[in-house]
């Protein structure tokens, strides 16, 4: 560390920092290179030790630094540091811009922004006029945010700002990918200070309310350590559950320490009451915002419960859903870390060193995780339709790339061939989620702005109403939207807040409320919403997709647009609403979700406002119960079904459909006995001329393509029952050309004169052979087998008894007259006295008839 440095921190009475060995390094590398990679762990003082020793590199002509915070708490509070170093006042050297507020002047040279404060200021001037360095702050946090303003910051110093620098800060990450990605950037690393954190596991019975183990945690570190004590939950929900039991413990101690909440939508005061030092000992209950952002002054002991919040995207629902998820090992140790910055410090492990060991190493990056609709917008409005074409650390997923195509698109920012429409435009400029951009849009349209900051604000803010609501009321409306506008629309009015009200939540969502009107740049004018149908109309445009509709069985089961089911308390009026706008939803394990925030919305809103949505199906198809073609006409919006109408198909529609349902087996075909003959003549036929290229009319064959045979004939037939009255012998006739049926007739005779006279029907059908099944007495004098198929084939004849059965069956008449008939004359002359049994068949009469009774 340089003379000049030492002299600067004694001089404004600085503690001298970790990080302040390695600046001038880190000033040369920055001189040197486009990009450079620092890796210093919390408590180094990285964050405000960096920026300012780097403004001698950027004079004002240069332009300023930009430090990026991934939280607004983060930034105000690196700012407000950084200029009491300098003993100056917020607002000078130093600054800060975060969502709708900003401290800035003409002299600032640092300026502290959040990350999508950088985004939207990139899409307006794409070429960061003004700005010399990019300085990226907690980067291993891997945000959503962060991984999109380093894309497009490589991308303008790429093509138009070669001067452009970036400096990647991270606590705890592999850098070398991300050096990699700056174009082989050089790496700085430094350890903190190693104030010793012994550390305790503590796994409890995890059946055991939360809240009273984190009691019974705290309780032992008051016992036995010193120093304030941080406490890691996983949300405001958890750390107001635990407060309570705390408040009591304290006052049970004498109020020897105090209770305060830290967690992002806190109003920034109460915040401030966490951070700062006070004169008693206190007991933060913290998210992970205090892992790596925050100094929070006199902590010694840390109680980590292992859990955090997190957004996951549900690909069933569409829906980003908050999670209380395991912490990684990385996440383990920043807040293990937060014991030792001041000295020697504690960390209470609520879980097993197993547990511990099973964690994954990182916390997997939000842009492999979440919705990215607003990644999508933005970087359309950038100019880029496809990813690939900016470097990324890890690239959009393709799926998750296309869900926030087709989503923007039924917002109406993008047109069906992927182009920002005007609304699409106007969406990107304002700093919100796309769907509240479009709702207040909406509402822009309808002249009802402040119903819609009001909507936007209570969407996007932590709910008003606590777990269990009533407010006194008649109905309990636990998730109706409508609900909690008119709560806040009474509070504004006369301050009174019925129970179940958080205060907090509803003085933040007033806060955001009016500055979204403000963004929108219309006067604020009193409203109330007395048509619900406005709130639905409202709520339609911005959750297109987040329609339920609900079941037929049971009340408060509905089925989303999106596919899964959802289902609310029977107790809840919404439940017995047709259609729900289903804004937030939760989905456990269970194949249904649950209903936490939505509002009624009738059919007719819903045709109204997204009558370009709906698509209408014609389904013609056979349905096996009921062995008919069913044709109808469908509404849908998505999975849901809004209307079923019958129609009358046309035979195109119908023929290929029958003929599925034949060759599948549901419907099937009458093979009479007059088809089985023909088609058996025609096989004789294939089988004996096979050079003429005869049909194969076997059942299978002609089951396998009927479309071939049958289809002029299935005209007006919708049923199993008409295709089974069909006659299909006069189809497959019309097959055979005319030629081929005339041989058919020579060749094949359906019957042939015996020697009696009879005229007797040969049978086709029963083998490989024609039959004739003739008396033995009709076929007297007769020594040649008949033959068909212009002699090829002989008939296989069927001798029949008096009795007309069998006696024998021959090919060769003749051997039959010389050698079997004797034996059979023999064995039936008795049996059958009155019919001719003459010793010479070759010189007998045949005949039908019995023998003539002697006068």
């Amino acid at each position: 560390m340089g003379a000049v440095l030492r002299l600067y921190l004694k001089q404004n009475n600085l503690k001298i920092l970790p990080i302040d060995h390695i600046l001038q390094d880190l000033k040369d590398a920055v001189l040197n290179h486009h990009g450079v990679v620092l890796q210093a762990p919390p408590g180094s003082g990285k964050t405000t030790r960096v920026p300012p020793a780097l403004l001698e590199l950027f004079p004002p002509e240069k332009g300023r630094i930009l430090l990026l915070e991934p939280r607004r708490l983060a930034a105000v509070s690196a700012a407000r540091w950084m200029a009491q170093e300098r003993g100056e006042k917020v607002g000078q050297t130093l600054g800060y811009s975060i969502r709708f507020e900003s401290c800035l002047s003409n002299r600032t040279r640092i300026e502290v922004v959040t990350e999508g404060i950088l985004t939207r200021r990139l899409n307006k001037q794409p070429s960061l006029d003004g700005v010399g360095m990019v300085i990226f702050d907690e980067f291993h946090e891997r945000s959503l945010q962060t991984d999109l303003a380093l894309a497009l910051c490589l991308d303008i110093q790429r093509s138009i700002r070669k001067d452009l620098k970036i400096l990647v800060m991270s606590a705890t990450m592999d850098c070398r990918p991300i050096a990699a990605l700056l174009g082989e950037a050089p790496i700085l690393s430094i350890s903190g200070e190693s104030f010793p954190v012994k550390e305790y596991y503590l796994p409890q019975n995890k059946s055991m309310p939360l809240e009273q183990r984190i009691t019974m945690a705290v309780s032992k570190a008051l016992q036995e350590t010193p120093g304030d004590i941080l406490v890691f939950l996983s949300g405001a929900g958890e750390i107001r559950r635990s407060a309570e039991p705390l408040d009591h413990l304290a006052k049970s101690r004498k109020g020897d320490f105090t209770v305060h909440p830290l967690y992002g939508d806190l109003p920034f005061k109460e915040q401030e009451k966490a951070i700062l030092p006070l004169k008693k000992r206190k007991v933060v209950l913290a998210t992970n915002l205090a892992e790596t952002s925050l100094t929070i002054e006199g902590v010694g002991v840390v109680i980590d419960s292992g859990q955090a919040r997190r957004l996951r995207y549900d690909p069933r629902t569409g829906m980003n859903r908050w999670l209380t998820v395991t912490i990684s090992q990385a996440s383990a140790e920043q807040r293990k870390g937060r014991a030792g910055r001041l000295g020697p410090g504690v960390c209470y492990r609520l879980y097993s060193r197993h547990e511990y060991e099973s964690m994954q190493p990182f916390t997997p990056p939000e842009i492999l995780s979440l919705d990215l609709t607003s990644l999508v917008l933005e970087l359309i409005d950038w100019g880029v339709k496809d990813p690939s074409a900016l470097s990324w650390l890890d690239s959009p997923p393709k799926a998750a790339w296309e869900a926030g195509k087709e989503l923007l698109t039924k917002l109406g920012a993008l047109n069906y061939s992927g182009i920002l429409t005007s609304s699409g435009r106007e969406m990107a400029a304002l700093p919100l989620h796309p769907r509240i951009s479009r709702l207040l849009l909406k509402a822009h349209d309808l002249d009802l702005p402040q119903v819609g900051a009001d909507l936007a604000a209570l969407l996007s803010e932590r709910d008003i109403l606590r777990p269990g609501f009533s407010a006194g009321r008649s109905l309990r409306k636990e998730a109706d939207i409508g609900e909690r506008l008119q709560i806040l629309q009474e509070w504004r009015r006369d301050k009174s807040l019925p129970p179940g009200v958080d205060p907090w939540a509803i003085g933040t969502v007033d806060r955001l409320s009016r500055e979204l009107e403000k963004i929108l740049n219309r006067p604020s004018v009193p409203q109330s919403p007395q048509d619900p149908i406005l709130i639905s109309r409202i709520l339609l445009n911005a959750f297109p997709d987040r329609i339920a509709k609900k079941r037929e069985e049971g009340v408060g089961r509905f089925l989303l647009a999106q596919g899964p089911g959802i289902r609310m308390p029977e107790s809840d009026p919404l439940s017995r609403s047709p259609y729900l706008i289903v804004v937030q939803a939760d989905f456990g394990e269970g194949s249904e979700g649950k209903v936490r925030l939505a509002e009624p919305v009738s059919e007719s809103i819903i045709r109204e406002e997204l009558e370009w949505c709906i698509k209408r199906l014609r389904r013609v198809e056979w349905e096996k119960k009921k062995g008919a073609i069913v044709a109808t006409v469908e509404e849908r919006l998505d999975a849901l079904t809004l209307s079923v109408r019958p129609f009358s198909p046309s035979d195109e529609e119908t023929v290929p459909i029958l003929c599925e349902a034949i060759r599948t087996g549901s419907a099937s075909l009458a093979f009479t006995p007059e088809v089985r003959q023909l088609q058996g003549r025609v096989d004789l036929m294939r089988r004996a001329f096979p050079e003429e290229d005869w049909p194969d009319w076997s059942e299978a064959a002609l089951l396998i393509k009927p479309e071939e045979w049958l289809s002029p004939f299935l005209s007006g037939l919708r049923s199993r029952e008409q295709l089974n009255k069909l006659d299909i012998h006069l189809p497959l006739l019309t097959q055979l050309p005319f030629e081929r049926k005339n041989q058919l007739e020579k060749r094949t005779p359906q019957a042939i004169t015996v020697p009696s006279g009879h005229r007797i029907l040969l049978d086709y059908a029963s083998g490989e052979f024609p039959i004739l099944a003739v008396k033995l007495q009709e076929m007297f004098g007769q020594s040649d087998t008949p033959t068909v198929a212009g002699g090829r084939v002989k008939v296989l004849i069927h001798l029949l008894s008096p009795a007309g059965r069998p006696v024998q069956v021959t090919q060769d008449l003749k051997r039959f007259w010389s050698e079997v008939y004797p034996q059979v004359k023999k064995e039936l002359k008795g049996r059958y006295p009155k019919h001719p049994w003459p010793d010479d068949p070759w010189k007998a009469v045949p005949t039908r008839q019995v023998k003539r009774k002697k006068k």
